[in-house]
């Protein structure tokens, strides 16, 4: 009788015990903050910077403003518009790159990009895709 009253009180705590451990809550937050304010737009990739000019086609600007890319991507879910990736840094360009904040050159315009050559379609969340050309 002992052993029994001993295994049933165990038991009892054991049971007390689990019922007022604190039970753990997993939380998730993602913060995206800001858009990078950069004259010419910025890379679809992390860690968005500036874009060089001649990168973005000008199907990537509404009235002079970039329509964003990445997490801050505001067009139509359907877009497609060009890039020359020979202007990303992944793909060997060393040439000027704008910095945060920085304002566009009074020449360069954003709705015709002179002599723009696109080799690649992008649907500004971060996907290649399309014909080239």
């Amino acid at each position: 009788m002992r052993g029994l009253t001993f295994l049933v009180l165990t038991a009892v705590a054991g049971i007390g015990l689990t019922a007022s451990a604190p039970k753990a809550e997993a939380q998730v937050a993602v913060e995206i903050g800001v858009a990078p304010e950069c004259p010419y737009g910025y890379y679809d990739t992390a860690p968005y910077g500036c874009a060089a000019y001649g990168y973005y086609g000008p199907q990537w600007f509404t009235g002079g403003v970039f329509i964003g890319a990445g997490p801050w991507f505001h067009g139509a879910d359907n877009f497609q518009g060009r890039v020359n990736n020979r202007f990303h840094p992944d793909n060997g360009y060393k040439g000027h790159m704008p910095e945060r904040g920085e304002k566009a050159a009074p020449g360069n315009r954003l709705d015709k990009v002179a002599h723009f050559k696109g080799n690649e379609m992008r649907d500004g969340r971060g996907h290649a895709g399309g014909k080239r050309g």
